[in-house]
C-alpha cells in the first residue's frame, strides 16, 4: 500500500504538475499582455502601463463636472440674438429636416428665444448667461467649447457614451482607461472617485455602470464615496476590533488569496488582495479626508459649505481634497438639468446649486498653485432644442457647449460655433471623441496607444475616432 500511495502520489505530482506549471505560464503570459505589464508585487499602487508617458504631460489628474440631464447651452455659454428674434415662429424646416429629435418628433416646431440676458466678462470677454453669478470671475481661465456634439439623444446612453465613448453598455469608463493609464498616485485612497449631487430640476438615475471598468480589471473602476454620512460604507471598524487585530485577519484572508493566485494568476484575485489592503488603509485615510477641522472659514465661505451636507458644495470641496491627496479622476455628477417645461425658472436654481462652488473649485486650485497640473472638465451628456417644448426644451445632440480649465489648457478663449439658433455645430466641431483624445493627451498620453485587447481586438477609449484639439491647448 506505501508503495502504491509513493507510485499514485508520483503519477498524480507529474500529471498536476505538468497541468498547473502549463497553467501557470499559460496564465502568466495572458495576465502580461491583459495588463501590458508584469504583475506587481503586493501592497504595490499601480503605476499604470503608460510608462514612461507617451509624451510630456501637461496635467497629472481630472476633475469631471458632470451635469446630468443636458444643460441648455443656450442659456448658459451660447447666445443666440438670432434665435431671439424669431421667438414663437416656427422652425425653418432646413434646420430640422431628417434630424433626430426625442420627444418633439412629430410635433410643430417653434422657435424660443433665450431665457436669460448674457454678458461678456474678463480681460477676454467670454460671453457667459447672467445665470451665473460667480462664474465670470473665472472666465479668463476658462475654454469655452461651443461645437459640442455627441451621437446618442437619450440620457443613459449619453452618458454611456460620454464617460465610455460607446453608446454600448459595457465597455470601460474614461475614469478607468485614465487610471490603467497612468496609475495611482496614492496608495492609501481609490485612483478614481465618484461623488453625486442633485437639486433645481427633474433628477435622471445615474447607473453605477457609467464608472464601470468594463473589460478591465476591476480595480480600475471608480469607487463612488457617499456625500452625507460615511463616505464608504462599512470603512469603519467594528467596535471591539483593534487595529493590529483587524490587520491580522487582513493579512490572513490575503495569504489565502495569494496562494490561490499563485496557481491561477488571475486579475481579479490580485484586484481582491489589493481591495483589501487598500479597504484597512482606508480605515485611517477616509476620516482624515472628510475631516474639515483643518480648512479655514475663507474656505469654507468660498465654496459655500461646512461639508458633509451631500451639496454639490461639498462635492467641489471634496474633490479638492482628494485631488491633493493623489487620487487620479474625480467625477462629480450634479443632477437635476434636465429642463422639458418651465426653463427659464429651473435653469437658473440649478445654476444656484454649482456656480458659486464651481467658481470656488477652480479659484482655490489656482490659489494652491495646482490649476496647472489638475484638468477642470465642466459638461454635460447633450443640450437642449432650440425649439420650445411648452415652455421648456427637449433634447439636442447636433451641437452645445462645455467649458475646461487648467492642466494646460488655453484660458479665457473660446472654441467652436453653432449655427445662428444654436442647432448645428457648423465652426470646429467638438465631439466627444476629441474631447477624449485630447484629454489623455494633456495627461501625456497618445490616446491611440492606450488599449486592452479583448475578444480578440484591441479597444481604445476614442475606438478607431478622435483628434488632438490643438487649438485650446497653452503654447
Amino acid at each position: 500500500m506505501h508503495n502504491f500511495n509513493m507510485q499514485a502520489s508520483r503519477r498524480s505530482f507529474l500529471r498536476d504538475g505538468a497541468t498547473g506549471l502549463g497553467a501557470i505560464a499559460l496564465s502568466s503570459m495572458l495576465q502580461e499582455d491583459l495588463l501590458g505589464t508584469p504583475a506587481q508585487g503586493k501592497d504595490k499602487k499601480w503605476e499604470g502601463v503608460a510608462r514612461p508617458l507617451h509624451i510630456p504631460a501637461r496635467a497629472k489628474r481630472v476633475i469631471f463636472l458632470c451635469m446630468a440631464g443636458g444643460p441648455s447651452h443656450l442659456e448658459t455659454f451660447d447666445y443666440k440674438p438670432k434665435l431671439a428674434e424669431m421667438s414663437g415662429k416656427p422652425m425653418p424646416e432646413s434646420f430640422t429636416k431628417g434630424q433626430p429629435i426625442a420627444q418633439l418628433q412629430g410635433k410643430q416646431l417653434t422657435c424660443l428665444a433665450p431665457q436669460h440676458p448674457f454678458g461678456r466678462h474678463g480681460e477676454s470677454g467670454q460671453e457667459i448667461s447672467s445665470i451665473f453669478q460667480h462664474l465670470p470671475k473665472i472666465a479668463d481661465d476658462m475654454c469655452i467649447i461651443r461645437s459640442m456634439k455627441t451621437e446618442q439623444i437619450n440620457h443613459d446612453p449619453a452618458h454611456t457614451f460620454m464617460n465610455t465613448g460607446t453608446a454600448i453598455s459595457g465597455r470601460p469608463s474614461m475614469g478607468s482607461w485614465i487610471l490603467y493609464g497612468l496609475g495611482s498616485e496614492t496608495n492609501s485612497l481609490p485612483g478614481f472617485v465618484v461623488l453625486t449631487s442633485s437639486g433645481g430640476g427633474q433628477d435622471q438615475p445615474i447607473a453605477a455602470r457609467q464608472w464601470h471598468s468594463g473589460f478591465l480589471p476591476s480595480r480600475f473602476q471608480g469607487v463612488q464615496f457617499q456625500s452625507t454620512g460615511a463616505p464608504v460604507l462599512y470603512v469603519d471598524r467594528p467596535q471591539g476590533v483593534s487595529s493590529a487585530d483587524q490587520g491580522k485577519l487582513v493579512g490572513a484572508i490575503n495569504q489565502l488569496n495569494e496562494l490561490h493566485n499563485e496557481v491561477v494568476d488571475d486579475p481579479e484575485v490580485a484586484t481582491r488582495i489589493s481591495q483589501y489592503e487598500m479597504a484597512f488603509r482606508m480605515q485611517t485615510s477616509v476620516p482624515e479626508l472628510i475631516d474639515m477641522s483643518d480648512e479655514p472659514q475663507h474656505i469654507l465661505d468660498q465654496y459655500g459649505t461646512q461639508g458633509g451636507d451631500g451639496s454639490f458644495a461639498s462635492n467641489c470641496l471634496l474633490a479638492r481634497r482628494l485631488a491633493e491627496r493623489g487620487v487620479r479622476f474625480v467625477q462629480l455628477y450634479h443632477r437635476g438639468w434636465d429642463h422639458h417645461g418651465g426653463i427659464k425658472n429651473a435653469v437658473a436654481n440649478t445654476a444656484k446649486l454649482v456656480d458659486q462652488a464651481t467658481t470656488a473649485l477652480v479659484t482655490d486650485l489656482k490659489q494652491r498653485g495646482m490649476l496647472d497640473d489638475t484638468l477642470v472638465v465642466y459638461a454635460g451628456e447633450f443640450g437642449r432644442t432650440p425649439m420650445a417644448q411648452g415652455n421648456g426644451r427637449d433634447h439636442h445632440i447636433k451641437g452645445f457647449s462645455m467649458w475646461m480649465a487648467g492642466g494646460g489648457v488655453k484660458g479665457g478663449t473660446s472654441y467652436g460655433a453653432t449655427d445662428e439658433l444654436g442647432y448645428n455645430a457648423v465652426e470646429n466641431i467638438f465631439h466627444v471623441h476629441d474631447l477624449h483624445a485630447t484629454m489623455l493627451h494633456l495627461l501625456g498620453v497618445q490616446h491611440e496607444r492606450l488599449t486592452f485587447r479583448s475578444q480578440g481586438r484591441d479597444f481604445r477609449l476614442t475606438d478607431v475616432h478622435g483628434r488632438i484639439v490643438r487649438e485650446v491647448l497653452r503654447g
